[in-house]
């Protein structure tokens, strides 16, 4: 059975899955209901970090995104671009997991809470890690086959920023048949790919389960999921300017520098475009990315233990004396010194 059974009239699905989808498709703000039709959800709903979707209009808008590509590999394209951070919390959660099996597991958990029509349970062998892969029922061959590829591309993605290279040991397994466009899948799955198999299942050899994670410090993970989270609470859900919504994008990625084209292609406009309406408001892309820089440095530097090069790395400066200018130009001190003296001045005051 490669099916679970879901409510599919509850909203519980963030729209950043709806979102990379439209990304995918190169749609612009202008034509974005074209993928929302019949889904009774607006375009500007779909930009709002606080909508959530039904499972319905879920399928509705993936339905409609097929139709929009005219190309049935639609979903390799799409579910390529799906990384961790795309998870939100759960990508820091599995980037800060100490080993591949810790990830998976805690992928397979928390999963629902993110996008409830797919799951996947795992079975431990000897030999194998069997990831058993599952979607709601109600979807079209089209639509299954898309979350299928969708859902595997992203397992294959967690695997590789864990093991620090891709898994081309994986063996996934597909109980539908080859789709014409099955030379494709070659180019987008580095492990061996088999159809019409018995059931869904991604099998990744044991013996990597125990892989320690390359890339994560578990501890700096929990500090920035921790620092991220209490400065988003400082955004009311009213508050949907252009300024916001930069600030959240920025503070919801992993590394916060986004370019500013990204940040441009995120909102469906084009980067000229959204200079206009910052600069409407007063602001600019690199203000509002130094403000947010200069918030999560100070947050650290006071509230954590962690050294200078670790608040580097975490905010994605390779080089910590590139951090130490620009600390130093944003605050007109070095991050020790600032440390030193708000340390001293709070033992002053108590």
């Amino acid at each position: 059975m490669d099916h679970v059974d879901i409510n599919l009239t509850t909203p519980s699905i963030p729209t950043t899955y709806s979102r990379l989808a439209a990304r995918t498709l190169n749609l612009n703000e202008k034509n974005l209901g074209r993928m929302l039709f019949g889904a009774g959800i607006t375009s500007k709903a779909l930009l709002r970090d606080d909508t959530l979707l039904t499972g319905r209009q879920q399928i509705q808008i993936l339905n409609n995104a097929l139709e929009i590509a005219g190309d049935d590999a639609f979903g390799l394209y799409f579910g390529q671009k799906i990384t961790p951070s795309t998870h939100g919390p759960l990508g820091f959660l599995v980037n800060s997991s100490p080993t591949l099996i810790d990830a998976l597991e805690a992928f397979k958990d928390y999963l629902p809470v993110r996008m409830n029509l797919t799951q996947f349970t795992i079975n431990r062998t000897d030999r194998w890690l069997e990831c058993h892969l599952l979607v709601s029922a109600g979807f079209t061959d089209k639509v299954h086959r898309l979350q299928m590829e969708a859902l595997s591309l992203g397992i294959f993605a967690i695997a590789e920023s864990i093991l620090g290279r891709p898994l081309t040991e994986g063996q996934l397994k597909l109980s539908y048949p080859a789709p014409g466009y099955q030379q494709l899948y070659n180019k987008f799955y580095p492990g061996t790919v088999e159809f019409a198999a018995h059931e869904n299942v991604l099998r990744i050899p044991a013996r990597l389960g125990s892989t320690v994670n390359v890339s994560a410090d578990h501890h700096n993970y929990e500090h920035a999921l921790q620092q991220c989270r209490e400065l988003l609470k400082h955004f009311k859900e009213d508050q949907h300017t252009t300024l916001t919504q930069v600030r959240r994008l920025l503070l919801s990625d992993p590394n916060h520098q986004m370019l500013e084209q990204d940040v441009a292609a995120a909102l469906f406009v084009s980067k000229r475009t959204l200079a206009r309406r910052l600069n409407d408001e007063a602001t600019s892309f690199r203000v509002i990315r130094d403000e947010v820089l200069t918030s999560l440095a100070k947050s650290y530097l006071l509230n954590t233990q962690l050294s200078v090069d670790a608040i580097a790395s975490l905010l994605n400066y390779h080089d910590s004396s590139n951090f130490r200018r620009a600390f130093k130009r944003w605050l007109g001190t070095t991050p020790e010194q600032f440390r030193k003296r708000q340390h001293s001045i709070s033992h002053t005051i108590s």
